[in-house]
């Protein structure tokens, strides 16, 4: 492997590099950010920057997308989260513009002032309806990252506790560290190693929160929602899940793997994200009304952030709509056969890890192949979503492939076909 890295290097000298080496301070001379950009130079200057590729048409199956140097690629899609297909559905598009034309391009002021409209009021009704629980409101936030981060920087004070899985997104991470809560996390899905962490904790005298998700989007695998909701419970703490990855999705109605687990009506507070299976931009937190009063007046990254674009909301409206009828049911049986179609063609040769969802990861490892991979794989036909460190540890980086109900088998089988031979030439396929 090491002679396979040393001529890999020698052909792109870039990859001797990776994007977390610049992500350091080296003091006031900022010397990282000029380092940064000689590497991206090089990467450019061999056509090989496949980041922030412009997209020359919906988020279909098939795209086209067009590189820094203008060669464009026709691809089928593994790179986006539109799992239902709901951004391009003829629907969702007219309701978004019948919106816009009644309300303009932006709501052009905070939710709290000026920037709430009859279409926000419509959106929030539309979703405590489709969850069918009384007492229960809805705050929208402009982002779902901004849902996150604003709630439970909102709920948790000063010298309350936030307890994180350690595979949590970003958001919530920095929810709790905007929060000045103190901080704890416990194993990934590890319910027993939550009950240790919680008795530490002075959880008679103070406020706790537990943070999980529903589908993880590092590993694709499901919440553990059950155990840590006992647990969390056990200790009087409070429970929120973020279901960006699997609302509209998992459950029988889409509600959820909060639904589909059978503790809907134990959770707090739950987070949705409108980027995803939605089709559209924005998130919001779910709970008692009381809390949602609440996060209105609080939550900063919604006082002081414009409210989501009328038109947006407009479409989301439809999209809820249609999740909660004959057309998300049939979607979400097909996205489910899709996905364990999908993994049963990969996880005989590359690492899938734990996934169980419509994410399925390969881990490649080294965060060196990054962006030949990533080039290799677009040259040959498929775009395809990466991570690597920090997001997740060192060694375990991984392209994700994001299944949706709209993908054909035909186009499963390229894009399996496709990442099997990836795997043959950069060294981690499995005999």
């Amino acid at each position: 492997m090491a002679d396979f890295f040393d001529k890999l290097i020698k052909e792109e000298p870039y990859t001797e590099y990776s994007l977390d080496m610049f992500s350091r301070s080296t003091g006031k001379d900022h010397a990282e950010i000029m380092q940064f950009n000689r590497w991206r130079d090089q990467v450019s200057n061999a056509n090989k920057y496949t980041f922030e590729v412009p997209h020359l048409n919906a988020q279909t199956p098939e795209i086209t997308v067009r590189r820094e140097n203008g060669d464009e690629y026709n691809l089928i899609s593994f790179a986006s989260y539109n799992y239902l297909g709901y951004s391009y559905h003829p629907q969702v598009v007219e309701s978004a513009k019948e919106a816009l034309n009644k309300y303009g391009l932006g709501a052009t002021g905070s939710p709290i002032l000026n920037g709430t409209f009859q279409v926000h009021k419509e959106l929030e009704d539309k979703i405590t309806n489709f969850y069918g629980q009384k007492d229960y409101g809805v705050t929208l936030f402009s982002s779902g990252y901004g849902a996150n981060l604003g709630t439970i920087s909102a709920f948790v004070h000063k010298g309350d506790h936030v307890v994180l899985d350690r595979s949590s997104h970003a958001s919530l991470i920095d929810g709790a560290v905007l929060s000045q809560g103190k901080i704890s996390l416990f194993r990934h899905n590890d319910a027993e190693y939550l009950e240790k962490v919680l008795k530490r904790l002075d959880y008679k005298n103070s406020r706790i929160l537990v943070c999980c998700e529903g589908v993880y989007s590092t590993d694709g695998d499901y919440g553990t929602l059950r155990d840590i909701i006992d647990i969390s419970k056990k200790y009087g703490a409070a429970v929120l899940v973020d279901e960006a990855h699997s609302l509209l999705v998992a459950g029988e109605k889409g509600r959820g793997v909060c639904e589909e687990q059978g503790v809907l009506s134990e959770v707090d507070m739950i987070i949705a994200t409108f980027s995803k299976s939605f089709g559209g931009v924005g998130g919001c937190l779910y709970a008692k009304k009381k809390i949602t009063n609440y996060i209105n007046y609080y939550a900063r990254s919604r006082m002081f952030s414009c409210a989501l674009d009328p038109g947006v909301a407009g479409g989301l409206i439809k999209s809820v709509e249609l999740a909660g009828a004959s057309d998300g049911n049939e979607r979400r049986k097909r996205i489910t056969e899709n996905a364990n179609y999908l993994r049963s063609k990969l996880a005989n040769h590359v690492d899938i890890g734990t996934s169980s969802s419509w994410i399925i990861p390969i881990i490649y490892g080294d965060e060196r192949l990054t962006l030949p991979l990533s080039d290799y794989l677009q040259k040959n036909g498929i775009d395809i979503s990466l991570m690597t460190f920090p997001a997740v540890p060192k060694n375990k980086s991984r392209i994700r492939a994001f299944v949706t109900s709209e993908h054909t088998k035909e186009q499963l089988d390229i894009g399996a076909e496709t990442i099997l031979k990836a795997a043959k030439e950069y060294k981690f396929f499995k005999d």
